[in-house]
């Protein structure tokens, strides 16, 4: 099996010991995206629509560093700090997930890095 470190600048570096994502046996495993412009470094800290969208954003540049895309998902865990919010979040996720979605789980957890409302991790073909 071998084993390719994911990186890219389009999206927010690790701010931990880990990697944006990880290629391995034609699979890319993207570690858990949180709501921070990757030009600013800021976080996204308005409605969960505004995270939800930077969340998938980022996303979408951690695969397309890979030689993937929103389209080779195959699966994705939400984690929301309030489940309330999952109805806004899941109008901004249809926008993205248009044709064969992947399949998915939505948690509510109790606390997310840096208190952001949301984060998002995917598994891809790639």
């Amino acid at each position: 099996m071998t084993k390719k470190i994911v990186s890219t600048e389009n999206a927010p570096k690790a701010i931990g010991p880990y990697s944006q994502a990880v290629m391995a046996n034609g699979f890319v495993f993207c570690s858990g995206q949180i709501p921070i412009d990757p030009i600013s470094g800021e976080l996204v800290t308005g409605s969960i629509t505004e995270q939800t969208r930077q969340v998938l954003s980022n996303l979408a540049a951690v695969l397309e560093a890979a030689r993937s895309s929103m389209d080779r998902v195959i699966k994705v865990t939400v984690f929301l700090k309030d489940m309330n919010d999952f109805k806004e979040m899941n109008e901004e996720y249809s926008k993205w997930f248009i044709e064969n979605p992947p399949a998915r789980a939505a948690v509510e957890v109790a606390r997310l890095p840096k208190d952001v409302g949301i984060e998002i991790e995917a598994i891809a073909l790639g």
